[in-house]
């Protein structure tokens, strides 16, 4: 294997994947092994479906057909061609591919999922998930097609083809047959035995892996948001002293009173507000004050989700389930992903909130009467026009966001001929986390240039190191707006050094580390 052999590989361990590793699939090509112990528990779980399987039980999805047709029974000489069947019949997907960061993921909880053995797989199935993910074959799964309810079917079953080499796979660079892949790759198509197919198929490790992608977004978007309403304030010359840990103490809330310790530290050693300590102005507005408050609401859902998701994450989460100690097999309903629908639809709310808190501060920033610099940010106004359309663009993705933070957990559109009859719509919930954060990302990027070009106009005043330096970050792509010109390569610039660089000037340990730990 190709990445085993040049890179360190990364330990699965089932049941107890962390975040750290979630970051790490997500980033990139990673060599993965499974913490000893695997193959025995597998093995022990298959070995009950074929003892009961040999003694005539019937068992659903094993020797029955699926949904519906779970009273159909199936004869002995089709059980295999049953397990095949599913995954071609499933994979009924739509849509625009699922990102190669996310495939990598769902094929390591996939992988671990199974590994825990409750599933009924022989370890040649977990094996071939790893082996897929070693050689960096990602199967091409369509993003639509699922309701989060009997597991995320259709792609799981894209997923599933490319280990029998059907369908097509991302490799090495181009689309490709699977079969032609797996070839390249020396490894064998993998023949389903009976509950694989189901196995590979039930789970919620698709919506999952979408949701935990979302998160790690957010987590950067309250990084960003942290810093750049920092800028603002300094910019619009705003009180320090809703900061105040006294403040944040009596209410109680620990995200709250972290997200006012990352302010007080990024703020520290301002020669701004010095200059403005005998000023008349008694309160700021809200997007200015009450930062704390609701970028520390944000950080509380964040670390909600991040429990329940990761929770998920290390979940058996397929049907019926083996227990091998007990010599039983129960069917029941894992595959339902109301956490994820539930947690995703969370995070919606506080990726929305960043960015609505952010376009106000940029409306502030623009209005003279409020931040007391030049209308628009810009000298000559009249003649330039300076961050007006800016202002604009931020409030369209922002109101573009309100729109997908509805709630995609309360839907339900029965499926399988009503045996299905309530969903998670956990799929939809999760991926939609992806388009509202580049609009966050997007509002946030203009207040940066906003906030940038307020401090700039507050020359020779200086702010604190920190704010200094994230001007001088953005001052190094994107020059000080001395007259009208084109801004959307401006936006662009700022987007993409967001999406790297103003994270690492965020005080260490700050309040994205999930940890729940109350700053001192």
């Amino acid at each position: 294997m190709s990445l085993a052999a040049s890179r360190h590989s990364l330990e699965l361990v089932p049941g107890a994947i962390d975040l750290s590793l979630v970051r790490a699939l997500l980033e990139g090509p990673r060599a993965v092994h499974l913490s000893p112990g695997w193959q025995a528990r597998t093995e022990a779980s298959a070995a009950v479906i074929r003892r009961k399987l040999d003694a005539g039980e019937t068992m659903y999805g094993i020797n029955t057909g699926f949904g519906l047709l779970a009273r159909t029974r199936i004869p002995a000489a089709n059980l295999l061609e049953l397990q095949q069947s599913i995954v071609r019949s499933h994979a009924a997907g739509t849509g625009e591919l699922l990102p190669s960061s996310v495939v990598r993921l769902v094929i390591a909880l996939k992988a671990a999922s199974l590994a825990r053995g409750y599933s009924g797989v022989r370890p040649a199935v977990v094996g071939s998930l790893i082996d897929l993910l070693n050689a960096d074959i990602l199967p091409c799964i369509p993003s639509q097609g699922s309701v989060g309810a009997s597991g995320d079917l259709a792609p799981l079953a894209h997923l599933s083809l490319a280990l029998l080499g059907e369908g097509e796979v991302q490799f090495g660079g181009r689309r490709v047959e699977a079969g032609t892949a797996l070839a390249e790759a020396r490894i064998e198509p993998l023949q389903l035995g009976p509950k694989e197919g189901l196995a590979l198929l039930n789970g919620t490790q698709v919506s999952t892996a979408l949701a935990l992608a979302g998160l790690l977004q957010a987590e950067d978007l309250l990084a960003a948001s942290i810093v750049i309403g920092s800028m603002s304030l300094e910019a619009a010359m705003g009180s320090h002293t809703p900061f105040d840990d006294a403040i944040h103490l009596v209410r109680g809330h620990a995200g709250q009173r972290d997200v006012a310790s990352a302010f007080r530290r990024i703020l520290a050693g301002s020669e701004i507000v010095v200059s403005h300590a005998t000023c008349e102005r008694v309160q700021d507005p809200y997007s200015l004050r009450c930062q704390p408050q609701v970028l520390g609401a944000c950080l509380t859902q964040l670390r909600h989700a991040a429990a329940d998701l990761m929770i998920e994450a290390n979940a058996v989460s397929d049907n019926p389930l083996v227990f091998a100690e007990d010599d039983r097999v129960l069917s029941g309903g894992n595959f339902h992903a109301e956490p994820v629908a539930l947690a995703s639809d969370a995070l919606a709310l506080a990726i929305a909130e960043m960015g609505a808190i952010s376009e106000r501060r940029v409306a502030l920033l623009i209005n003279s009467s409020l931040s007391g610099l030049p209308p628009f940010l810009v000298c000559d106004s009249g003649i330039n026009s300076g961050f007006m359309i800016a202002q604009v663009t931020a409030a369209a993705l922002a109101s573009e966001n309100k729109s997908y933070a509805h709630p995609a957990s309360v839907d339900s559109l029965p499926t399988s001929a009503d045996q299905e009859d309530h969903v998670s719509m956990a799929t939809f919930a999760a991926r939609r986390l992806g388009k509202m954060a580049e609009n966050t990302l997007g509002v946030l990027a203009i207040e940066w240039l906003a906030a940038a070009q307020g401090l700039d106009l507050r020359r020779p005043l200086r702010s604190s190191a920190a704010i200094e330096e994230a001007r001088a970050l953005l001052r190094g792509k994107v020059g000080f707006w001395d007259r009208d010109r084109q801004l959307a390569p401006d936006i662009e610039s700022a987007r993409i050094l967001l999406a790297g660089d103003l994270r690492a000037l965020t005080p260490r340990g700050m309040v994205c580390g999930f940890s729940g730990e109350s700053a001192g």
